[in-house]
């Protein structure tokens, strides 16, 4: 797939985000994840890619990942996307309630395990909750996005409305630690010193890979 997969990262807004660009470079046809921040410029960078937006991936329904009401502002996001191109949004069933401003047509509520043909390339979808009921990552050809649930050396936090600790736990280690140690991890913010890792090299540095319990994971994130 290597040859025909179109893949592009970029770091978008005030909050180090990640948006990616995914797709086919033969059809020239991708989706694009967490389209929050600078909307034109991810449009502008797909037209000089000569590359379509069919879709819209959604990790997660926080404000800096969709758009919406934030810290005072309004981020533009997902619904002045799609009053610039046509596309899907794919979001999971638990969090699509919470994007107001796509219609129901517009919305693909996805489980885990689905895959989603993007212009003749295939991404399947993880569901991973912790950070949020509906946090999911996007697997395609050897690479995991993983949103707000896996950075370099972190993991994403579990001490906001809607996060839950012991489902993080179970989607670090029985999910993402479950992928090939080649798997290259791009997550959802620069908070690295790198733009990638990968999952092998998670296992080896990442704290919150090193738990051997949720007992453990628990305690040192704080619950007793």
């Amino acid at each position: 797939m290597k040859d025909r997969l179109y893949f592009k990262q970029i770091e978008l807004g005030p909050m180090q985000n990640y948006v990616y660009l995914i797709g086919s470079a033969e059809t020239r046809k991708a989706a694009v994840v967490d389209a929050a921040w600078e909307i034109d410029t991810i449009l502008r960078l797909a037209a000089k890619d000569d590359v379509e937006i069919t879709h819209a991936f959604v990790t997660h329904t926080h404000p800096d990942h969709v758009g919406g009401r934030f810290a005072g502002t309004e981020i533009e996001g997902v619904t002045e996307l799609l009053g610039k191109c046509k596309a899907k949004v794919v979001v999971h069933r638990t969090e699509a309630e919470f994007l107001k401003g796509p219609s129901a047509s517009d919305i693909i509520k996805a489980e885990s395990g689905d895959k989603i043909d993007v212009g003749g390339v295939e991404i399947q979808l993880m569901h991973t909750p912790g950070h949020t009921p509906g946090s999911q990552c996007f697997l395609v050809d050897n690479r995991i996005v993983s949103g707000d649930t896996l950075f370099i050396g972190s993991c994403g936090r579990i001490d906001l409305p809607g996060s839950n600790p012991e489902q993080m736990y179970y989607s670090l280690t029985q999910k993402l630690m479950a992928l090939p140690d080649e798997t290259i991890l791009f997550p959802g913010h620069n908070y690295s010193d790198r733009p990638t890792s990968t999952i092998g090299a998670e296992k080896q540095t990442n704290p919150y890979f090193r738990f051997h319990s949720l007992k453990q994971f628990l305690a040192a994130m704080g619950y007793r």
